[in-house]
């Protein structure tokens, strides 16, 4: 199995624990607020990893840098920014319609590639986009429920995601994976903390009584080690051999392991055209996957060349 479909495969697994998590956050954000919630989170992912890196890394070949630092920072601020406002989100919308919009970074990762590093698209991957953006419109727009306020902010969340693809996508290949994970971890718990004492009542605030809820308890542990310090080492090692285009065709199917775990958990119900736009997004992963020709392909070296 060569790099590239490893790549695929964990990531594939990184997106499954992400959208396993919208219904346990909902659940714990009723009682604790969502930026200390997310503070919490992040602080126990970025010590977990921080004692892994401690006693069973090489230092020599995984060593903090200042293009790591200061890469780490800036993808810290967009995956803060992403987290913020979906955490937000939930408050006001279900989780299987939060996962289904953020999904839209599928349309958002290529668009912003184009635009902001002039990376082109072979024709397999704009059909895979092509279906999966189909996919998610008939998943969101064609349902009966309004547009509210809860789904303006996950839209807004997806932009920031898909901007963390694309940094992710540039950083990548240049800084080892845990120092790079470790600072953007830590730089969003930094980040969520400052605004939870800015804009979150002192009451919700890193209360015994409500950290010690099971809700809580239970979302912390899950979110925390699978959801963020698994996952993001994951996707910071794992990117670096793939596109952040085929990326974002993968996490497209983050909607549809939200909805199966809002149905499986809290009994929330699928229409026909939710499973139609569920197939499609399947479609549009095959569809990025089946190899181009040669002379399509873009070298390594010029993709690197475009991105530095």
């Amino acid at each position: 199995m060569n790099k590239s479909v490893t790549a695929d495969l964990s990531l594939l697994a990184v997106v499954f624990v992400w959208g396993a998590t919208f219904v346990v956050v909902q659940d714990a954000i009723s009682f604790l607020a969502p930026f200390s919630f997310n503070s919490i989170r992040f602080f126990l992912a970025f010590l977990a990893l921080f004692l892994f890196y401690l006693f069973f890394t090489d230092k020599k070949k995984s060593h903090f840098t200042r293009k790591s630092v200061t890469s780490g920072i800036i993808l810290g601020f967009w995956l803060c920014l992403g987290y913020g406002l979906q955490t937000l989100g939930l408050l006001y919308t279900t989780p299987a319609k939060a996962g289904f919009i953020t999904g839209l970074s599928v349309v958002l990762v290529p668009l912003l590639s184009f635009f902001l590093l002039k990376q082109r698209l072979n024709k397999n991957m704009m059909i895979g986009v092509a279906s999966a953006t189909i996919g998610l419109y008939m998943i969101t727009a064609l349902q009966a429920s309004s547009f509210g306020m809860g789904d303006f902010l996950v839209l807004l969340s997806a932009i920031s995601f898909a901007m963390h693809i694309i940094t992710t996508g540039k950083y990548a290949r240049h800084c080892s994976a845990l120092p790079l994970t470790l600072v953007q971890i830590g730089t969003v718990s930094a980040l969520s903390f400052i605004c939870s004492l800015l804009f979150e009542h002192p009451k919700t605030q890193f209360q015994l009584d409500i950290l010690l809820k099971k809700e809580v308890v239970f979302a912390l542990l899950i979110t925390a080690i699978f959801a963020t310090a698994f996952a993001f080492l994951a996707q910071t090692y794992f990117q670096a051999y793939t596109t952040a285009a085929r990326v974002a065709l993968i996490f497209s199917l983050e909607p549809v392991f939200a909805a199966l775990t809002s149905f499986i958990m809290i009994g929330e119900t699928f229409t026909i055209s939710m499973v139609v736009g569920c197939c499609l997004i399947f479609a549009g992963i095959i569809a990025a996957e089946i190899p181009v020709k040669k002379k399509e392909e873009m070298p390594d070296e010029e993709i690197m060349e475009e991105v530095s």
